[in-house]
């Protein structure tokens, strides 16, 4: 007999069953042509979590997932959870080594993945993964399980969590030859959530569409969780574009959204934006980047009844660290916010000091939020936690008022001749140029700078924009060593699934790389 969780006991798979007690028959989630209550989910959880454990699934195994979204992520997700197995999500994005190297890092014993993802799966599964499984779509081979062969009718393993047992391990995207993977407990995910629904004012009412990949964490932790917790009905998209969530928006009357400022760009962009009713969108969500303060206001002016929220943060902290609510942008339309309510984040200088109101610094936490280490790295996880604070890698500045504005990562500062330049002012000052949809800022190996400043613009659509126009507009608005020594048109930014723009396949694009 498992050891049950105490009565003080608090874990994700707790978190459902109380959802589904206090909002049995509401709608929880849709995914094309299924809807399932509250109920509905909390019973496929119990059902698909006694099939694992008939496979030998254990407390502490992982079971990874490399799927796009769907309803059936989600029941993955919490049935997982139940059993105190560990959620290993697995970027699609990524090709059959990197796929490799993550389900042998974390020794994942089964892989979920969909039918149209099987030749990257079969490809990537080293001999640890005993089984491959299916979450959408058919195998034709007939050789893989489709996820509903697991549910056992009328199973009931139990709640086997507890909150310090491991939920989750999410491999960063970072710059290291090899990504890390946090570890973040049932308590630490939890504690975000409640941070989530104090900040960004979830209640049951809301109708939120989830578009942005579920093994992300942003779109996991930031949005779905605290939509279930709060009792709310989400609507699961296959993917953020705009010809499929424009019509959606209009159909389900979604009232919540959460993308990146790429995204967001994408929609305004669309002939589709204006033949929809979008008006019932109110809550707007934003992340992994500063959206550029011209298109704050494009939105405002487009979408009058919506209300915005800056979401900053990182995998490590489950993710949200700081907010900036929708009363706060006019006065700060650039900045990350002050911190959650379940977070103390200070900006510090190379001694651990805190640094001055507007001068640049490092970003550092304390959190019950925060990930427990690396997995199987100690030394990488010490390092992070220097000094007895987390360390976030990122570099801000910090008002009197406790306001924070992200000035860049530490990689991404440019220095050029002697001079730091933040990439993000730079981007800031393109993005204001009314023929610019989209910029990212670099810096490229020069003789005579050490690194020039170089911009990747993406013109908008139809639109006549030279380097000379760019140059006489960045010259009112930037000195003259931060201003773009290089200006590179280009028809779209690489960017993750996440939406992030990858800077380092800027890099290595450029002219002359």
């Amino acid at each position: 007999m498992y050891p049950a969780p105490p009565p003080q006991g608090q874990s994700l798979s707790l978190m459902l069953r109380r959802s589904a007690l206090r909002h049995r028959d509401k709608t929880a989630l849709v995914f094309e042509d299924d809807a399932w209550s509250y109920a509905e989910l909390d019973r496929l959880v119990d059902e698909l979590g006694e099939g694992l454990l008939r496979l030998g699934v254990e407390a502490g195994d992982r079971v990874a997932i490399l799927a796009r979204n769907s309803h059936a992520f989600l029941a993955l997700r919490f049935a997982v959870a139940r059993i105190a197995a560990v959620l290993v999500p697995v970027n699609v994005m990524l090709g059959p080594a990197e796929v490799a190297y993550v389900l042998d890092h974390s020794g994942a014993r089964l892989l979920f993945t969909d039918a149209a993802l099987l030749p990257l799966a079969r490809e990537a599964t080293p001999a640890t993964v005993e089984e491959i499984l299916i979450l959408t779509g058919r195998d034709d081979s007939g050789e893989c399980r489709g996820w509903r062969a697991l549910l056992v009718p009328g199973g009931a393993p139990g709640d086997r969590a507890d909150g310090a047992d491991l939920l989750q391990i999410i491999y960063t995207s970072g710059t290291e030859s090899r990504p890390k993977g946090a570890m973040l407990s049932h308590a630490a995910v939890l504690w975000q959530y409640q941070s989530c629904l104090f900040d960004c004012d979830w209640s049951p009412d809301v109708i939120a569409l989830h578009a942005l990949p579920l093994f992300h964490c942003a779109a996991l932790d930031a949005m779905a969780g605290p939509a279930l917790l709060a009792g709310a009905t989400s609507i699961i998209a296959a993917s953020p574009a705009p010809e499929l969530i424009i019509p959606m928006i209009e159909r389900h009357r979604i009232s919540s959204f959460f993308a990146p400022p790429t995204v967001w760009i994408a929609l305004l962009r669309s002939p589709l934006f204006e033949k929809h009713d979008l008006s019932s969108l109110t809550r707007g969500f934003y992340g992994a980047a500063i959206m550029p303060a011209a298109v704050i206001d494009e939105l405002g002016a487009r979408l009058p009844g919506l209300r915005l929220w800056n979401l900053y943060g990182q995998t490590e902290i489950a993710p949200v660290a700081t907010v900036l609510r929708p009363e706060e942008h006019a006065a700060r339309p650039t900045s990350a916010g002050r911190p959650t309510l379940h977070v103390q984040t200070r900006v510090v200088d190379d001694q651990m000091r805190d640094v001055a109101p507007g001068e640049i610094g490092e970003i550092v936490h304390r959190s019950p939020q925060l990930l427990s280490g690396y997995w199987r790295q100690p030394e990488i996880s010490e390092a992070a936690f220097a000094g007895g604070w987390f360390h976030s890698g990122d570099l801000a500045t910090i008002d009197a008022e406790g306001f924070i504005t992200v000035v860049d990562r530490k990689k991404d500062m440019i220095k050029s001749g002697g001079e730091n330049v933040s990439s993000r002012e730079v981007e800031e000052a393109i993005y204001a140029h009314p023929h610019v949809s989209e910029v990212a800022v670099i810096g490229l190996p020069d003789p005579h700078w050490i690194e020039a400043v170089t911009a990747f613009i993406v013109p908008r659509n139809g639109a006549d924009v030279s380097a000379e126009d760019i140059h006489a507009h960045c010259a009112g608005r930037l000195a003259g060593f931060k201003r773009p020594k290089r200006i590179c048109f280009v028809p779209e930014l690489p960017r993750n699934a996440a939406g992030k723009i990858l800077k380092r396949e800027l890099r290595d694009q450029a002219p002359g790389a």
